[in-house]
């Protein structure tokens, strides 16, 4: 019986020490040494050690080291220790990182090298290490073995690695182009050709910040210090399995060009360039909803339609969904923990000094221009598609930012406070409708709100011509948009003008 056989293994290792007990499991775990525990589903073994690893708190060297050695294995990396014993070493084909401990487990330093090149500390490695975050350095792991999963042998991966490096450099001169001593972050981030690009560190890949909210600039000035981030994307290369000429060496002619204009490249000549199974990629953190509009021209721009429909557009089971319905779906996912219903439409909004809103979203689209997708990845095999992608996600941003300020997670009224409706309806391209009762009289009243760029707002207000005048011009709501990017506030200022105005009267 199973009672049986416990108590026969129990007597056969109690007078045992740990140490012997803890050899014999690393043993038993050494067989599938090369296979990470995601493509090994049924190693009860290996699941069962990396649950107790996240348990403990690896105080000691012993410790720490059983603990890098499991990160190695789950993510498919070979690992030994020196024969001081201070020194763990994870190794793949293509780049290998030195560990380099305390006797007491503390750690020292983290060395990182690629294939031909020396080896350089890496301060996010030795961050993440001494903070016992070893989910971020398994992360880190991952991402470093992921560069090199290109078809071929050795040499063929380090051409991938080379390509990414030759791209990079282009990315950052291309960063400093039309750049000023005194700009800050915030501005780089709007306004920049390729936002705020931050190079590669060691293990932590390049990543560009592109878009940031009014209201995330506000936090951040609130609170100095506070790692206040707007939307970003990580620059990398990724294996397929068709042949893209890429560049070997960086193609940018001349990083100080004037301002306003356009970089310069050389042709992507034999001698520049070489043909790889792989292709750029700009990766999101988390997908975001793009039109099928922004999705076109991001196809266009890069000349990859073919690649870019066989990529991971990630939709639930649906090739392609009503744009509305999946801004609100990942604005809930962004502001609660708990998953809501994404078919809800109808939301309710508080403002301070003013009546709670209520807003119901038409999400019902039957033109093609307003479905759209919920995108991971945009790939891509030249460093000039960069800036004109960044516009189009920028564009996209804002309007989805205007959209999402009328998604809030209360979805039923748990008061029965005033309420003000409002009602969002889409219309081609980036632009939307808010319609409402008019605060006065008992007619409809409407705001158009055209988002042209990420930058350029228009806005126009439509009354009906026997209703009195809300005092608010078109001028005044198109720079209130542009500076709050809210619908709901820009609805309170309308509705105080409208009070002001009557008053008056």
């Amino acid at each position: 019986s199973t009672n049986a056989l416990m108590e026969q293994l129990y007597l056969k290792y109690q007078q045992k020490p740990w140490t012997e007990t803890l050899k014999l499991v690393h043993f038993c775990m050494d067989k599938p040494l090369r296979c990470p525990v995601r493509n090994a589903p049924d190693s009860p073994l290996l699941s069962c050690m990396e649950k107790i690893q996240r348990t403990l708190n690896a105080k000691s060297l012993f410790s720490v080291m059983n603990r890098l050695e499991s990160l190695s294995k789950q993510k498919g990396l070979n690992s030994h220790v020196s024969p001081s014993g201070t020194a763990c070493y994870i190794t793949s084909d293509m780049f290998y990182i030195e560990v380099q401990l305390e006797k007491d487990g503390e750690v020292i330093d983290a060395k990182l090298a690629h294939i031909g090149e020396a080896p350089v500390i890496c301060d996010d490695l030795v961050q993440h290490l001494r903070m016992k975050n070893y989910d971020a350095f398994g992360k880190i792991l991952e991402d470093l073995s992921n560069l090199y999963q290109i078809p071929g042998n050795s040499e063929t991966k380090a051409k991938g690695y080379l390509a990414l490096q030759s791209l990079e450099k282009d990315l950052y001169s291309m960063s400093l182009l039309d750049r000023t001593q005194d700009v800050n972050r915030v501005t780089e981030v709007l306004h920049g050709k390729v936002g705020h690009l931050v190079p590669r560190t060691g293990g932590t890949p390049m990543n560009i910040e592109f878009y940031i909210t009014p209201y995330q600039i506000l936090e951040a000035e609130l609170n100095p210090g506070s790692q206040v981030c707007g939307t970003k994307l990580v620059v990398t290369v990724e294996g397929t399995d068709k042949l893209h000429k890429l560049p070997l060496s960086p193609l940018l002619v001349d990083s100080q060009a004037g301002e306003g204009s356009n970089p310069t490249f050389l042709p992507l000549t034999d001698e520049l360039s070489m043909d790889l199974s792989a292709y750029f990629l700009l990766k999101f953190h988390q997908p975001i909803p793009l039109s099928s509009s922004s999705i076109e021209e991001i196809q266009r721009l890069t000349g990859m339609l073919q690649l870019f429909l066989r990529l991971r557009i990630q939709i639930a089971g649906l090739k392609l969904a009503p744009l509305y319905e999946l801004i609100v779906q990942s604005t809930l996912k962004e502001k609660c923990s708990e998953d809501l219903f994404t078919c809800k439409s109808c939301f309710f909004v508080s403002l301070p000094d003013c009546p709670k809103h209520c807003y119901f979203i038409n999400k019902d689209s039957e033109k093609s221009d307003l479905s759209g997708a919920l995108v991971s990845k945009i790939p891509f095999t030249h460093p000039k598609c960069v800036p004109g992608i960044i516009e189009i996600l920028r564009h996209q941003m804002a309007y989805n930012s205007l959209i999402s300020s009328c998604v809030s997670e209360k979805h039923i009224n748990e008061d029965d406070s005033e309420l003000l409706y409002f009602e969002v309806v889409p219309h081609k391209n980036t632009s939307f409708s808010v319609f409402f009762l008019h605060p006065v009289k008992e007619n409809l009243a409407c705001v158009v709100i055209d988002v042209i760029t990420s930058r350029e707002v228009q806005c126009s207000l439509h009354l009906n011509p026997q209703d009195s005048t809300l005092n608010s011009s078109d001028g005044f709501i198109s720079r209130a948009v542009k500076r709050c990017m809210s619908v709901p506030v820009v609805m309170r200022a309308i509705f105080r003008n409208a009070v002001k105005v009557e008053d008056d009267s």
